[in-house]
């Protein structure tokens, strides 16, 4: 018999693969069709790494199981490309991120191949491809044109290292996420996606979506949607008035102070002579923390600002305050501290030794007026970055910005032989100087600076899979009918913001009359993370990451990777890896390849209940996504098959349910046993036991159970026989048996002595 070499059975058929293209999808009509894909990969030096490898195979072994199942199926890939690590490296080195952003992608497609995934390469996207950004700069043109791409001042962070724009979650304790440098918050012209247009729609489907319970709750506190009402208070000596946002308006009498921001609007007019150097300094120590961090400070802190206004239902003057508990963009800014009613007012009050008023509740309509208002702000999409997708827009002569003419798209990256920002914090694009000027309607214009954040990118890419090469459209019509909305998403990470942004996107294109649904996904399965065998999270600076092709290449091969991976726990849950569970997978495909290759086959058919029960647990494991007791069941058959003797059946049954996991061996035991991979159906028939229970009563009394064959039940007489032959019953029956009464449908052989 031949030994089981996993890497040149992979090397095989990754051959035939790469030569048949089996994996090649079209629109064909007549088949129930399947989409499936994971969420963007950012193509590092480093490659894919064993958490990639769980993503992946999540999405490999259900395309698989759904080909196999007679469905047209299309599993595609891509890669997200923009972005600062490219950029960064390109500062430091001097090497372009295209010719990077190249080679990482080549090594990142050499390893998905390597680990057997069944991708349609002919649909392969790169968010950095021309080919691909000119339909991004299209996306934003078509928010543009109805006002839902726009600009406005707003304090953002900054980092000065990499100067750049930062979103909040690339703060990290006061400092940039990339290069460790403290940010500072800096007011810039920004551009915007007005996605607080959707926020009711965007908060109103989330029940209805098939995806984990924990992702929609997220999204639901993101999206924050509170109702109360605005309240104006007029300010002693004549300062601009404070509207409050608050959700209890019949609070209002017990209303003591007012609270406002640190980047209030209207705050410099609040200030005296003996406050104004205090609350600045406040403010700019408020500044360099992330709003994260000010609403888990457990100590409160704030500033007098010296000014009082007029609680409108008390008639008595409240003094004002600066907090960095209030944040600027929920509500107007500012609130009405209720100290009596409210924990974090009271804690405040207490701590200033401001009044706490007890005080009966009035009708809420007696103040202010009705006031939905989120928690989710406009998006932020500027970034003065040279590695991004060009914003399409340049300026005139007065500054007023004009959008670029479709029929002058793509906006392409200029080459530069500097990356770094210029010393006006704009991006290394502002250097390109013949690059920048560009005429619009005979007039010669300035091209914009800022790129798009990476997110906008990733906003629009499932549909691109449609048809990835349309010259013509964003979008082929007639393939997003056929292939979308997407059945399964899969990832580990991005819980929020994507998923917010793509669904943002798909509605406001489905009004637009460009695609025929409102949510862009059905399914969202979100994996755990692989960590490291002492389960700390792996990273290249802690030294703990595990490289796919060092397990393949030390001889357990890509199918013990892939079932491994699977089989390491449920795939919602985190897990540590486990060297000697890697070899304990090894060794069960080895006994999978033993019994295909074994000489001789039982004749006698013993296994075919086990083998049905199998059939159905595997297949009903898979469809609820507990691909780890899948694997757990294929296991337990194959030690059956060793105990009671394996048929040619039982082989080629264990071969089509494995596939999905270890697709390169048993497309061996397959070839071999000549036969396709069609998914295998189980009979009810076979599922029922064995065995059943007979009760044995002597003159009423329960004196035994017996164990036989459901085949027997009909033979009254057998059980008679067996019934007295059994040690517990004779010592009652030694006198004589009258009669016996057998019920079988109640399994009950009553014996009258």
């Amino acid at each position: 018999m031949e030994r089981y070499e996993p890497l040149k059975i992979e090397q095989k058929w990754q051959k035939i693969w790469e030569e048949t293209k089996p994996f090649k999808a079209t629109e064909e009509t007549g088949q129930p069709k399947m989409m499936l894909a994971e969420m963007f990969p950012y193509p590092s030096g480093a490659g894919l790494h064993v958490g990639h490898v769980r993503n992946f195979t999540i999405v490999d072994v259900l395309t698989r199981f759904y080909t196999q199942q007679g469905l047209n199926v299309l599993r595609p890939f891509g890669y997200d490309t923009f972005g600062l690590p490219a950029e960064n490296y390109a500062i430091k080195t001097g090497t372009a991120p295209q010719e990077v952003t190249k080679i990482n992608i080549t090594n990142f497609r050499k390893q998905a191949k390597r680990l057997g995934y069944a991708i349609d390469w002919g649909r392969e996207i790169n968010t950095s491809d021309p080919e691909y950004y000119k339909w991004t700069q299209w996306c934003f043109l078509q928010l543009y044109k109805k006002g839902l791409a726009y600009q406005k001042e707003s304090y953002q962070w900054w980092c000065p290292e990499d100067q750049t724009v930062l979103a909040n979650e690339q703060v990290e304790n006061g400092k940039c996420w990339r290069c460790g440098h403290e940010v500072e918050k800096k007011k810039m012209k920004q551009w915007f996606f007005k996605i607080t247009e959707y926020a009711d729609e965007l908060l109103e489907e989330i029940d209805n979506l098939e995806w984990p319970e924990k992702i929609k709750t997220m999204q639901k506190n993101w999206i924050g949607r509170s109702t109360g009402a605005e309240i104006d208070f007029e300010v002693v000596g004549g300062a601009p008035r404070i509207t409050v946002f608050t959700t209890r308006p019949d609070t209002i009498y017990g209303a003591t102070f007012l609270v406002v921001a640190p980047e209030y609007t209207a705050l410099d007019s609040l200030l005296t002579d003996d406050t104004r150097e205090k609350v600045l300094d406040y403010k700019a120590t408020a500044l360099k923390k992330s709003e994260i961090e000010r609403q888990e400070n457990k100590e409160k802190t704030g500033v007098f600002t010296g000014s009082y206004a007029i609680n409108p239902a008390t008639k008595e003057k409240i003094p004002i305050w600066v907090a960095d508990y209030v944040l600027a963009g929920y509500g107007t800014g500012a609130i009405m501290a209720v100290p009596a009613m409210d924990d974090r007012d009271h804690e405040f009050a207490e701590k200033f030794d401001l009044p706490i008023v007890e005080t009966e509740l009035c009708d809420r309509d007696l103040f202010g007026t009705p006031k939905t208002t989120y928690r989710m702000r406009d998006w932020l999409i500027s970034r003065q970055r040279y590695w991004g997708c060009p914003i399409p827009i340049a300026y005139d002569k007065d500054g007023n910005p004009h959008p670029i003419p479709e029929d002058q798209l793509p906006v392409l990256i200029p080459e530069v032989d500097d990356y770094k920002p210029d010393n006006s914090g704009r991006s290394a694009l502002a250097k390109a100087k013949d690059w920048l000027k560009v005429t619009i309607d005979g007039e010669e214009m300035t091209r914009e600076t800022d790129t798009l954040d990476g997110y906008a990118c990733s906003s629009w890419y499932l549909w691109r899979y449609a048809s990835p090469h349309d010259k013509d459209a964003a979008w082929d019509q007639d393939a997003i009918k056929y292939w979308e909305p997407v059945d399964y998403y899969c990832g580990g990470d991005h819980a929020v913001a994507h998923l917010l942004y793509i669904r943002f996107w798909c509605k406001f294109f489905a009004d637009e009359g460009y695609l025929p649904f409102r949510e862009p996904i059905k399914r969202l399965l979100y994996n755990g993370y692989i960590n490291a065998p002492d389960g700390k999270k792996m990273s290249k600076s802690k030294g703990n990451v595990i490289d796919p092709l060092d397990v393949i290449n030390d001889g357990y091969g890509a199918d013990t990777l892939r079932t491994y991976e699977m089989f390491i726990g449920p795939y919602d849950q985190d897990a540590a890896w486990d060297p000697r569970s890697v070899g304990g997978v090894y060794r069960f495909l080895n006994r999978c390849w033993t019994l295909a290759f074994a000489t001789e086959y039982s004749k006698e058919d013993k296994t075919i209940n086990i083998r049905h029960k199998t059939i159905k647990k595997v297949t009903e494991d898979i469809h609820r996504y507990n691909f780890n007791t899948a694997v757990a069941a294929l296991m337990e058959y194959v030690n059956e098959l060793y105990k009671i003797g394996a048929t040619t059946e039982d082989v080629v049954i264990l071969a089509k349910l494995l596939k999905p996991f270890a697709p390169h061996l048993t497309s061996e035991m397959l070839e071999k046993l000549n036969t396709n991979d069609e998914w295998p159906k189980w009979d009810e028939k076979y599922l029922v036991s064995d065995t059943v229970e007979v009760v044995v009563q002597v003159n009423g009394k329960l004196r035994a159970k017996l164990s036989i064959n459901q085949a027997d039940l009909s033979d009254e007489e057998k059980i008679t026989q067996l019934a007295l032959s059994d040690e517990k019953v004779k010592k009652y029956t030694d006198s004589g048996v009258k009669k016996t009464i057998f019920v079988p449908k109640a399994k009950i052989l009553n014996i009258v002595i």
